[in-house]
């Protein structure tokens, strides 16, 4: 069965090598469902491929399958290959499985769409891109997926071109994206140079011989191309911006594929961050701090989207605050489940969004619960499965990055717990002002016009909301009951219990942070871990249930996210702008075309002197070669004569 692998990516490329071509002649909604069943085949292979690795024994559940010889240059050789293992296939199994009901909710979402095929023509390139970083055997066939799905996020987030804003964010995402991708291709090289090879288990079993600094170098490198990746301080202002895109890309990025790129790389890499551990301290503090800048920004956004695009941000930082801990199974495991929540939040927005005739604001919505049943429970589901409280899949998982925390310093504990509770209160304010409360916006009829109870506006166009066509509910719903039921997989309860530790173990085991809390201390963190997802529940109750604006809860700076990308615009953009203006003006145009017309000039003025010279007349030329002949003899006669 672990021979099928190849099949895992190749059937997301085959739909997409039907499609490019086809696609249009294909048409709506024959074009999706293609793109579908191909994403919903490669889901079934890699469930199946997990089994038969499961089969073998824990010593042995790391398979190489070898396809060519890639690159072959002096000493370089690098062949193109899978790495099946417990790591690369969950990465796989949720990849799929998520983007599989990404794919079918899109049928239904983008239906009236003049670019239908083409938008399934890029998701499936864009989750063969995904699979292939996951499933490489080494880290240059990593680093092509890693900018396939970098590529296919510009197409994607760009898709609607013909929009100012949506253009920007993808030249946004794809500039940003470039800067980590610079630091990825300087850590091979550095590789390359300590340990003379990119494959992964060659270049684990050689870094006895590679000094700790160059394990530090290697290390912060690869963590700069996670940070423009997976959205981390300061590289993540791209990621509110990719909300341009169309909503089924935001919970394709956000969920299942592009974002989670870095911490898998992280995860990885767990051999190189161990040895290196001043550099996963980096890591853990970066992680932690985007963490808590990202949940304070999402406390102000009025953007549906943009409220779970911060909140993507703030978990994305706490996945490297387990991973720079040491905890990789915690970080895997808050990764699983995020995939599960974060995808049914954005697909429940996008349901909004229609039922909304595309508007995004949250202060222009309230009431939709009655009216959209199925997306009302599905999203409540999401938002306490985020919030952390039990027993959703949340609780757990977030939990465990907590309890690693402290095991390493209490200050990321302290860090991560006020992160917690923030989450639970920005997304009841968001669950609060979309679902409950008054109406602030006008139904399809006369008789439905009031006045909401704390005298918000209206919006002036009328709207029937209604749960989506079963195309869009069945994802919400599938999406529900993995979200309430993911943390299954890793419960702390029994050893047994811990499913997904000890399948990762042969992976990270090795690198694993180790410790020994007592029953008691575990049910003090559990216990804490719920009071704080109840107390950011009974907040954002308190404060929105009833009321859609509070402008002291929503200052300027949070809005602004802490005014990073303003500052980055100013300190990095339009100094870049003034020094390209004044290297076109000033540098170019006095400094090298000066140069280069100056040259010129002198050549010129050189040639209009000696043109005085060339009279043409035979008799000027015989008078200065006998003058020239007379000096010469004299000269001659000088000489012999000394």
């Amino acid at each position: 069965m672990i021979h099928a692998a190849f099949l895992i990516p190749l059937l997301p490329l085959a739909g997409f090598a039907l499609l490019a071509p086809f696609g249009r002649k294909l048409g709506n909604p024959l074009a999706g469902w293609i793109a579908t069943l191909a994403v919903l085949g490669s889901f079934v292979v890699t469930v199946v491929v997990l089994v038969g690795l499961f089969q073998l024994a824990p010593a042995h559940r790391s398979v190489t399958e070898p396809w060519f010889d890639w690159i072959s240059v002096d000493r370089l050789r690098i062949g193109a290959g899978l790495l099946i293992d417990p790591l690369s296939l969950t990465m796989a199994t949720f990849v799929t499985g998520v983007s599989a009901l990404i794919h079918l909710y899109s049928i239904g979402y983008m239906r009236h769409d003049e670019q239908y095929p083409k938008f399934f023509t890029y998701l499936n390139l864009f989750v063969f891109s995904m699979l292939m970083l996951v499933l490489a055997d080494n880290f240059v066939l990593s680093f092509l997926g890693w900018e396939g799905v970098g590529v296919c996020s510009y197409f994607l987030i760009s898709f609607w071109f013909e929009r100012a804003e949506a253009a920007s964010a993808g030249k946004k995402a794809m500039i940003f994206n470039r800067i980590g991708d610079a630091g990825f291709l300087l850590a091979l090289f550095l590789i390359f140079e300590r340990t003379g090879s990119l494959q992964y288990t060659t270049v684990f079993a050689r870094l006895g011989h590679v000094g700790t600094p160059s394990l530090v170098a290697i290390a912060l490198l690869l963590f700069l191309g996670a940070v423009g990746k997976s959205a981390q301080i300061p590289l993540f202002p791209w990621l509110a911006d990719a909300m341009a895109g169309p909503t089924p890309v935001s919970a394709l990025i956000h969920a299942a594929t592009m974002v989670t790129a870095g911490v898998y790389l992280m995860c990885r890499i767990n051999p190189i961050l161990h040895l290196a551990p001043d550099a996963a301290h980096v890591v853990a503090w970066v992680g932690a701090a985007t963490a808590f800048v990202g949940a304070t920004s999402a406390c102000a956004q009025n953007d549906i989207k943009k409220v779970l695009a911060y909140s993507t941000v703030s978990q994305l930082g706490y996945m490297f605050l387990a991973a720079g801990s040491g905890a990789y199974v915690a970080a895997i495991f808050l990764m699983l489940t995020h995939a599960f929540y974060k995808a049914l939040l954005f697909l429940g927005a996008g349901s909004v969004i229609h039922a909304m005739d595309e508007d995004q604001d949250i202060k222009n919505m309230g009431g939709l619960a009655k009216l959209m049943p199925i997306t009302g429970v599905t999203f409540l589901v999401g938002w306490l499965s985020i919030a952390g409280v039990p027993p959703f899949s949340g609780f757990w998982s977030k939990g465990d990055v907590l309890e690693n925390a402290w095991a390493v310093t209490p200050a990321l504990w302290v860090v991560g717990a006020l992160t917690a509770a923030l989450t639970a209160y920005y997304m009841g304010r968001e669950y609060f002002l979309v679902f409950r409360g008054e109406r602030r916006w006008v139904e399809a009829r006369p008789e439905a016009h009031h006045e909401p109870a704390d005298g918000a506006s209206y919006t002036s166009r009328g709207l029937h909301p209604h749960d989506p066509t079963w195309h869009m509910s069945l994802p919400l719903v599938v999406l529900a009951g993995l979200a309430v039921l993911g943390g299954l997989v890793n419960l702390p309860f029994h050893p047994s219990l811990d499913f997904l530790e000890r399948w990762l173990d042969p992976v990270v085991g090795a690198s694993l942070l180790r410790h020994s809390f007592g029953t008691g201390a575990l049910w003090a963190f559990a216990l804490v871990d719920a009071a704080l997802a109840l107390t950011g529940v009974a907040v954002a109750a308190h404060f929105w249930r009833a009321r859609s604006e509070r402008p002291a809860l929503e200052p300027r700076f949070l809005s602004m996210a802490w005014w990073l990308d303003a500052a980055e615009d100013r300190l990095v953009a339009r100094t870049g702008e003034a020094l390209a203006s004044f290297t076109s003006t000033v540098v170019e145009s006095r400094v090298v075309d000066g140069a280069v017309n100056g040259v010129a000039s002198l050549v010129r003025a050189t040639g209009a002197r000696l043109r005085s010279v060339q009279s043409g007349y035979v008799r000027s030329y015989a008078l200065g070669l006998t003058a020239g002949v007379v000096v010469l003899v004299a000269y001659l006669l000088v000489r012999v004569g000394s």
